[in-house]
């Protein structure tokens, strides 16, 4: 006892040291020469650190970035603010409050990302007679039954015992169609007289039905994996205090984002952030969040916090959020067991976005992590940075069009001599950037987090604001999936605040170009400043007005890239094997052996293969070039639905074998990416602009010929 008091009392000691220190190294004053020097060392020493695989290289690269950063909020704070004017003030305060909260997102963001757990599957007792039982819900609202019928047959190819899995449709559709297939798949059928908590009432009525040790819960269009339970449910029982165990939402379609940019599968998209790194950091601190889908839950504790929360529309975190404070542990594992089909526009993509926002804010208000009992300082920590993530939107405004203060009404929103800014706010903004991008490069690519924020800011900020006030105002909505795009277009509703910025940008641009050149008493080293940031802004506007052109997407089902073994046997009795490219529900393309050619509307069978399980299907030719099949199955009954599900969708190793594989991060690679698909966003807006006025000059023409000629 003495000795571990004693380790405690050297512990605080050591730790108020190194606070003492750093807060002398941040507060330390330096002439710009110095401060120039000190800018040029931490930029080597950080270039230098990125070479150096290992965590400790990143902790290293984390108190560089802390120092920096502190060091130029305190030089901001102290040195920078002495405004002259009503509107200097206005501009400069707004820019400052905007930096603080970009620098607390920054620092609560190392926290979580420091060091990931990398928690790995924890083995079952081998007698699977002691293996618990598991209720599977899947709940569904408005969805096609196609996407139902994945997910459920996926589901019975789950690898568990079968007296110890029951699957259940919760639909609050409540649709004879889906009760037929129901009966027909011999799966579990749950409805209410009522929609009310939308998903979260669905869930908690099934909880009062059925009675399996644990809950699994898999939106409509996530596809298990065989092995989903098998690699999620050891460490239940290794911790009997274990109440949550949460898996990546990995998705087999492409986001507007990546379709709009054709980026699917090159750059990584909005949610790989918080799934392969950020989930992976909470759950060092306890704090994985439950993200409605893709997890198992013990019933005991869930139902110990009266069920899935009601009191927000994000009921998943606020439930994670319950069930830590009640003292339970929750987990992750970063392992896709599941996948699943991503928003297909940008307006239900930017819709589902606003009710997360709205919920996180709402748990804000009504039950703020950093009051109450029950949770840790990391966990409160861990929850905080996820609120205060979706109070982006005002600030990122604010970065957008700062510049423009001083270009277009020549306020100075920095009262200090512009070489101090850049030796100040260059170290900051580039040692940030550059651990950022060590950290993050798998799982997000340089600049394009200010993509992401650009498109989503103007609305998700009213919704965030209104719940501050009222947390009751708005309700839920829910995310359509499995739909189709037949015609390309450019979605002027959901582009125009963005528009409008890139306008204002280019219009501070043809100022600050004019100032640089004709006034001779503009500071051209405070311009250049100003001219350079907004060029970045148009860069970052522009690639957001790129995401509006919607591209089409005819396929109702989405195909998977993937090369599985196959064989095709043709009526003549003779058999090739080759493999996929790419398979559906209702069909594959297939690659052919060089010099084999098959004819169109040709009818043959396929035979999936994986070590000694095989499943043969009927199938026809629907194309046929050099050395590419498209088949579609014929006519397919219901036990060879799941056969084809559980060979394809529901393999093991069909999600985790891409997860994480991507390009890793190069920041002038991703500026330079950015900054085409910019170009492109350009162009795209100019040739919608032309189409625009000739549709609205043809529809004056039509009109005028329509009206009665004066005699």
């Amino acid at each position: 006892m003495p000795d571990l008091l004693a380790n405690r009392w050297c512990s605080a000691i050591l730790g108020l040291l190194a606070v003492a220190l750093l807060l002398m190294v941040v507060a330390a004053p330096l002439e710009l020469e110095a401060q120039m020097i000190f800018c040029a060392l931490c930029l080597c020493a950080t270039l230098i650190l990125r070479r150096r695989a290992g965590r400790l290289a990143i902790l290293a690269l984390i108190v560089m970035s802390v120092i920096a950063s502190l060091r130029y909020m305190y030089w901001r704070l102290t040195s920078s603010l002495g405004f002259e004017s009503l509107l200097d003030m206005a501009f400069g305060y707004g820019l400052v409050a905007a930096e603080l909260y970009a620098l607390l997102v920054l620092l609560l963001g190392y926290v979580q990302t420091a060091w990931p757990l990398q928690r790995r599957p924890y083995p079952l007792p081998e007698d699977p007679r002691q293996w618990p039982s598991v209720d599977l819900y899947i709940p569904t609202y408005n969805e096609p039954l196609d996407i139902i019928r994945l997910t459920v047959l996926a589901a019975q190819a789950i690898d568990w015992p079968r007296d110890k899995l029951n699957i259940y449709v919760l639909d609050d559709g409540r649709r004879d169609e889906f009760r037929r297939f129901c009966q027909q798949a011999g799966v579990g059928y749950i409805t209410r007289n009522d929609n009310k908590h939308a998903k979260a009432g669905n869930l908690n009525n099934a909880l009062k039905i059925t009675r399996g040790e644990y809950i699994a819960i898999f939106d409509a269009d996530h596809v298990p994996t065989r092995s989903f339970l098998q690699l999620g449910m050891g460490w239940f029982l290794k911790d009997p205090k274990l109440a949550l165990l949460q898996t990546p939402h990995f998705f087999f379609s492409p986001d507007p984002f990546e379709k709009n940019l054709n980026t699917f599968r090159s750059v990584p998209n909005e949610g790989e952030l918080f799934y392969g790194l950020v989930q992976d950091g909470n759950d060092l601190w306890n704090a994985t969040f439950f993200c409605g889908s893709c997890a198992i839950i013990r019933r005991a504790p869930l139902e110990e916090v009266g069920g899935i929360a009601v009191e927000t529309v994000t009921e998943d975190a606020h439930t994670a959020l319950k069930l830590n404070r009640r003292g339970y542990n929750t987990a992750y594992l970063a392992l896709p067991q599941a996948a699943g089909l991503a928003t297909e526009s940008l307006s239900g993509h930017i819709g589902q976005r606003i009710r997360w926002a709205r919920g996180m804010a709402q748990i804000f208000r009504t039950d703020n992590p950093l009051l109450g009992r029950g949770l840790s300082f990391g966990q409160r920590l861990c929850y905080l940075n996820a609120m205060l993530h979706f109070f982006y939107g005002l600030p990122r405004l604010v970065f957008l069009t700062a510049p423009l203060a001083y270009l277009v009404f020549g306020a100075q929103i920095f009262q200090a001599q512009a070489m101090l800014i850049v030796a100040y706010a260059l170290p900051h903004i580039l040692i940030a950037s550059l651990t950022n991008s060590t950290i993050q490069g798998r799982f997000r690519h340089s600049f394009w987090n200010e993509v992401y924020e650009t498109v989503l800011a103007w609305y998700i900020m009213p919704p965030v604001l209104l719940a501050m006030i009222n947390p009751k105002l708005g309700k839920f909505n829910v995310t359509a999936k499995g739909g189709r795009i037949d015609k390309g277009y450019f979605d002027w509703k959901m582009a125009r605040p963005y528009i409008v910025v890139l306008v204002l940008n280019l219009l501070g641009t043809l100022i600050g170009l004019w100032r640089l050149a004709f006034d001779g008493d503009a500071d051209s080293t405070t311009v250049l400043i100003n001219l350079s940031w907004t060029l970045y802004n148009l860069i970052i506007c522009s690639a957001a007005v790129a995401v509006a052109s919607e591209t089409r997407q005819i396929r109702a089902e989405p195909r998977v890239f993937a090369h599985l073994p196959v064989t095709l046997h043709f009526p003549d009795g003779s058999s090739v094997d080759c493999e996929t490219n790419d398979f559906s529900q209702r069909g594959m393309g297939v690659r052919l052996p060089e010099g084999l050619a098959v004819a169109h509307g040709q009818t043959l069978r396929v035979s999936l293969n994986r070590g000694r399980e095989a499943c043969t299907l009927p199938a026809r030719v629907v194309f046929s070039k050099d050395s590419t099949l498209g088949l579609n199955f014929i006519n397919l009954d219901l036990r060879q639905q799941f056969e084809l599900t559980r060979m394809t969708f529901s393999r093991a190793d069909t999600w985790a074998s891409t997860w994480g594989q991507g390009s890793v991060d190069t920041p002038l690679g991703s500026l330079a990416e950015v900054s085409t698909i910019g170009w492109r966003g350009i162009r795209q807006l100019a040739s919608a602009t032309f189409d625009e006025l000739r549709r609205l000059a043809r529809a004056t023409t039509d009109l005028e010929s329509t009206q009665p000629r004066k005699t």
